[in-house]
């Protein structure tokens, strides 16, 4: 039996960094450098790593409000399409009524 799993691209995004720092980490632990070199190797890959991050995570804010906004946009949209048949359900509701009892007397 074979079980699909779906994973959002943030996910995807964030296992890829994640391996990669893991992956350059080991490298370094085994490679034959001092360690001051080792030390300078892992901050850089650390400060590439927060950049990407960093990218991700703006990319992904701008999909989110973008996203938000077509919502709120929709839901405008079919607010006014559903305060118009209320409207006109009642208007007929009315009309419905008056046809069978009669005009209503204030």
């Amino acid at each position: 039996m074979a079980h699909d799993k779906e994973f959002s691209a943030g996910t995807m995004a964030l296992l890829f960094v994640s391996g990669a720092a893991i992956g350059a980490g080991v490298a370094l632990l085994l490679a034959p450098q001092s360690g001051r070199q080792a030390q300078d190797q892992l901050r850089g890959y650390a400060r590439r790593a927060q950049d990407g991050l960093h990218e991700f995570v703006e990319q992904a804010s701008d999909a989110i409000s973008q996203t938000v906004e077509k919502g709120q946009e929709v839901v405008q949209a079919k607010s006014s399409v559903v305060t118009e048949a209320i409207g006109a359900a009642g208007d007929r509701l009315r009309e419905e009524r008056e046809r069978m009892v009669g005009p209503k007397k204030l």
